[in-house]
């Protein structure tokens, strides 16, 4: 070849990296045993800031635009575990808004300096407190944004916004990509707009597709779901998902199942899925496969099921895929029965 473009080639030119968010690839998990069922996984660390949180941050923004609630030289203060700050900084920083983020000290340092590097003021708070007091992280960014002269307090937590960005845009696609067939969708709670936006469009499109919350332990969430009881939150170090409370946005009813993941899964699964798959995917996403694959496991006909990489990995190298953090944390050897298996592999053929 002599290094020239063929006429084969689609060249296809943007009028802004804003037009490139949405419309992820779906790639098919086959390197990892899923039992009888075929698993999708939808690369949402395609979108330009690397995560599904670009999709609700154009929305959320756009909307504030439109009623008037952010005015041209306004301030977006957001309550964030870093992608929503991320995606937030993407797009107001295209339209000229100063961006002030507010996140809690387990973020990975990654995140912290990419919000930094596109512009972004980052205060960041306590992660061992809870919602309402004053220095966590939601009521801090609360209390910031009345301070703000011309603020925008985004409150993607009970933003409608957010999940509508997910019904018209997230759950479209993976129905289209599917060609009209999914069995289940495997999603994190973090905001509640992924459930609910997803959830509510296959309520709607695809009445037979079950919504499964993968949720970290120590979330309120999971328990909550399957007992109905409102438990004591505990602590976890995977970012972006669960909760020690329901968020507004998070309609509930709309999941049939829930599993809970130890951290050290969800990040044995993220390590395995960069070496199985080749998809560098970040701690969310670990304990969204992990969730993936317990429901595949379990089920004694195939079925066609979709889940998420939430965002990419390149924001936790330092420490999911730290052998000294692992260490620190004794995860250097977790116990693998009921994860990855990538010895046995199986693949089901329609």
């Amino acid at each position: 070849m002599d290094g020239r473009l063929s006429g084969a080639t689609v060249r296809i030119i943007m009028a802004s990296v804003l037009d490139l968010i949405g419309n992820t690839p779906l790639v098919e998990v086959t390197r990892i045993d899923r039992g009888a069922c075929r698993l999708f996984l939808k690369l949402e660390s395609a979108n330009p800031s690397g995560s599904l949180k670009d999709r609700p941050a154009r929305t959320m923004i756009e909307a504030a635009e439109a009623d008037g609630r952010l005015k041209s030289g306004g301030t977006i203060v957001e309550a964030t575990a870093g992608n929503t700050g991320l995606g937030l900084a993407l797009v107001g920083g295209r339209k000229g808004y100063r961006t002030l983020l507010v996140v809690p000290d387990k973020m990975a340092r990654e995140k912290v300096l990419h919000a930094k590097a596109m512009g972004a003021e980052v205060v960041t708070t306590r992660s061992d407190v809870g919602k309402g007091h004053p220095d966590y992280y939601q009521d801090l960014a609360e209390t910031i944004a009345r301070r703000t002269p011309g603020a925008f307090f985004v409150n993607q937590f009970a933003n409608p916004a957010n999940p509508q960005a997910h019904e018209t845009t997230t759950g479209p696609e993976i129905l289209r990509q599917m060609d009209g067939d999914v069995d289940a969708i495997v999603v994190g709670v973090g905001s509640g707009g992924t459930l609910t936006g997803i959830g509510r469009f296959m309520r709607d499109a695809s009445p037979k597709t079950a919504m499964i919350l993968a949720d970290p332990e120590g979330s309120v969430l999971a328990p909550y779901v399957e007992t109905g009881r409102m438990g004591q939150a505990g602590s976890w170090a995977v970012e972006g998902i669960g909760e020690d409370f329901v968020p507004p946005n998070a309609d509930l009813d709309l999941l049939s199942h829930a599993f809970a993941i130890p951290d050290a899964e969800s990040f044995a699964c993220a390590r395995d899925l960069l070496r199985a798959e080749g998809v560098l995917a970040g701690s969310s996403s670990g304990t969204l496969l992990a969730a993936a694959l317990r429901y595949c496991r379990a089920q004694a006909a195939p079925k066609r099921v979709v889940s998420l990489v939430c965002d990419s990995g390149a924001k936790y190298l330092s420490k999911v895929f730290n052998p000294i953090f692992l260490a620190q944390e004794g995860w250097s050897h977790p116990d693998r029965h009921g994860t990855v298996r990538d010895v046995v592999v199986s693949r089901y053929s329609e």
